[in-house]
C-alpha cells in the first residue's frame, strides 16, 4: 500500500510540474531564421508565433514567392527549435522527479 501512496505522491508532483512547465513554456522565445537573416520568425516554446521580421529588400512584387518560401522556412526553425526547448523542459523535469526519460512522454 505504501508504494501505492508513493505513486500517487508522485503523480501528484508530476501534474504540479507539468503545470508549472505549461506557464514556463509560454515564455520561453525562440527564433527561426531563413534566407541568411532575411526572414525571421518568433515563437514559444507553446507553439505561439509572436513576431515576424521581413528585410525590406524581399518586399517587391517579383520577390512573392521567395518570400512565401522563407517565412515557411523560418516558421519551420522557430517550430523545431520550440520542440527542443519543450523537450529540454520535460527532460528537467522528469528527471527531478526520478522518472526515467521520456516517461508518459512519448
Amino acid at each position: 500500500m505504501a508504494d501505492f501512496l508513493g505513486m500517487m505522491k508522485q503523480a501528484a508532483q508530476l501534474q504540479s510540474k507539468m503545470q508549472e512547465m505549461q506557464a514556463e513554456l509560454g515564455n520561453v522565445e525562440v527564433e527561426g531564421i531563413s534566407g541568411g537573416g532575411l526572414v525571421a520568425v518568433r515563437m514559444t516554446a507553446k507553439m505561439e508565433v509572436k513576431g515576424i521580421k521581413i528585410d525590406p529588400s524581399l518586399l517587391k512584387p517579383e520577390e512573392t514567392e521567395i518570400l512565401e518560401d522563407l517565412l515557411v522556412t523560418a516558421h519551420g526553425d522557430a517550430r523545431r527549435k520550440a520542440e527542443t526547448a519543450m523537450q529540454e523542459k520535460m527532460q528537467a523535469i522528469t528527471g527531478k522527479l526520478g522518472l526515467p526519460p521520456g516517461f508518459g512522454f512519448g
